[in-house]
């Protein structure tokens, strides 16, 4: 019999933890064939993700997407058997009639809680660690991360293979850009820019603007819409159509699909991320780029910022990880960009290591098995 998995989620930053979510629950079916159930509680941005295949959710019903049961998480729970397997994402509360439900079982759910993805020290010593609860149930801790006691990051089967071979053929990028409407110059390099609101954003692209070498930015539809209007001198923009200021042209497109998004980074010559999946998926693309970390209170956010840097850029000479760091931390500061135009011109090889980072984290532990082996080692 196939294991029951339910997969809870709170949306709580837009597309981050529900694209994480989503995107765990099609690899779990897909190549661990589980049963799932995905709860989340707001629909109408998990549609965002789903728009780009023709799809629309539902409050009122369960909707069958690539074999995962999306759900509705309402806030007066109804009668649900729980599953083997629950998984309670990013410290969100599950039901407390769904705990119950759980803890009545014959034989218990395997109860995991799933943690953001940091490169901190501390988190191999926490993977797994066990949290007993009042009623009987014994809940886990479970961190991806970077290093091998760790429960590694998402990864589908032959991810990498697909990706270099559609790199290696010029054929195939030409033919994805025509598809989403992007053309650039050939003799300018292709960036995507996907962030938060930022205010070192029109400092960066005054900065490349008043370069020598010319950029086409492709800009996802998103939250930065108005800032990047504002840099233009605009009022609004129209999706498609190319704006150019100096040595810039940017391209507004629409929100892509999880599929067409991995196409995009792997099309551009530097990409601009944030939060945590396009994070990982940015260094699956092989490809330099730029991270905007999710902002906490009391800058906390700046210890994971330093923690992954120091392992990203343990292959690099003194001078690029000098430049690499300092854009990094200037960008996350709001501050004016420093090392912009030395990370972008192409001077320092960040391509040629990107690539040998992603072969590093290749070699590390998959997230979704990780999941399905822990629950496999506790029955």
């Amino acid at each position: 019999m196939r294991t029951r998995w339910d997969i809870f989620c709170h949306v709580v930053d837009n597309y981050g933890d529900v694209g994480v979510c989503w995107r765990l629950a099609k690899l779990l079916v897909a190549e661990y064939d589980c049963n799932l159930r995905l709860w989340v509680d707001d629909l109408d941005t998990f549609n965002r993700l789903c728009a780009a295949d023709g799809i629309t959710l539902s409050n009122s019903t369960p909707t069958l997407i690539q074999g995962v049961s999306v759900n509705y998480w309402p806030s007066i729970w109804p009668e649900v058997a729980p599953a083997d397997v629950v998984l309670e994402t990013f410290g969100c509360q599950l039901p407390p009639a769904y705990i119950a439900a759980m803890a009545a079982r014959e034989v218990k759910s395997c109860w995991l809680n799933l943690e953001y993805l940091s490169a901190e020290d501390w988190v191999g010593g926490c993977n797994g660690l066990p949290s007993p609860q009042p009623n009987g149930l014994q809940k886990y801790f479970f961190f991806p991360g970077f290093r091998p006691d760790t429960g590694g990051l998402l990864r589908e089967a032959g991810l990498i293979a697909r990706r270099r071979s559609f790199q290696q053929c010029d054929s195939s990028r030409h033919q994805f850009l025509e598809r989403i409407g992007v053309n650039p110059d050939p003799n300018a390099a292709l960036l995507s820019l996907f962030c938060y609101e930022n205010s070192a954003l029109a400092l960066w692209l005054n900065t490349l603007s008043e370069g020598e070498t010319s950029y086409h930015i492709v800009v996802p539809e998103g939250r930065i819409g108005a800032s990047v209007c504002a840099w233009l001198g605009r009022d609004d923009y129209v999706l498609g159509v190319v704006y150019r200021r100096g040595q810039v042209s940017i391209q507004f497109i629409p929100f892509l699909s999880q599929n067409d998004y991995d196409l995009l980074l792997w099309s551009c010559d530097f990409n601009v991320v944030r939060g945590e999946d396009s994070f990982v998926r940015a260094q699956w693309a092989g490809r330099p780029f730029l991270w905007h970390i999710y902002p906490q209170q009391d800058a906390a956010h700046l210890v994971k910022l330093d923690a992954f840097l120091e392992v990203y850029s343990a292959g690099l000479s003194a001078q690029c990880r000098s430049a690499l760091v300092s854009c990094w931390h200037a960008w996350n500061n709001g501050e004016p960009p420093v090392g912009n135009s030395t990370l972008l011109s192409g001077e320092l090889d960040l391509t040629g290591h990107a690539e040998q980072w992603c072969r590093h984290i290749e070699g590390q532990n998959n997230l979704a098995e990780s999941l399905v082996q822990f629950y496999l080692n506790s029955v």
